[in-house]
């Protein structure tokens, strides 16, 4: 019997995903966007895309006005038990960063330390 062309062989196996789903955080190089998803994949307390949800509630959180984000979270005006609580989001950064090799935490703290600055500033993006 006749041996089959690798090519033909190839061409009957399904095709698989080439391309994975990448958090979407600005400012991060890709190796550090495929270690997020590494420890996303190998951590218990992460579940796919949770660094980069984390990541948008703290953004959306620091985008409220100083005043207006303090006042809300102490005297429970916004509801945090069904949009996320953006001082877990902040304290899981930090869990994350731990977690990573030097340099892709330097580009995470990098990331959250200018949200950081405008909390403290007051600043609008």
């Amino acid at each position: 019997m006749p041996r089959r062309r690798p090519g033909i062989v190839r061409a009957g196996l399904p095709r698989r995903r080439t391309t994975r789903e990448q958090p979407g955080i600005d400012g991060l190089s890709t190796g550090a966007l495929s270690e997020i998803v590494r420890l996303e994949r190998t951590r218990g307390y992460l579940g796919p895309g949770d660094v980069a949800a984390a990541v948008r509630l703290w953004k959306d959180h620091v985008r409220l006005s100083r005043g207006r984000s303090v006042h809300a979270y102490e005297w429970g005006g916004a509801h945090w038990y069904c949009c996320g609580d953006p001082l877990e989001a902040r304290a899981l950064l930090d869990t994350v960063s731990a977690a990573m090799s030097p340099r892709s935490a330097r580009e995470l703290r990098a990331v959250v330390s200018r949200l950081d600055a405008r909390l403290s500033h007051g600043a609008a993006p």
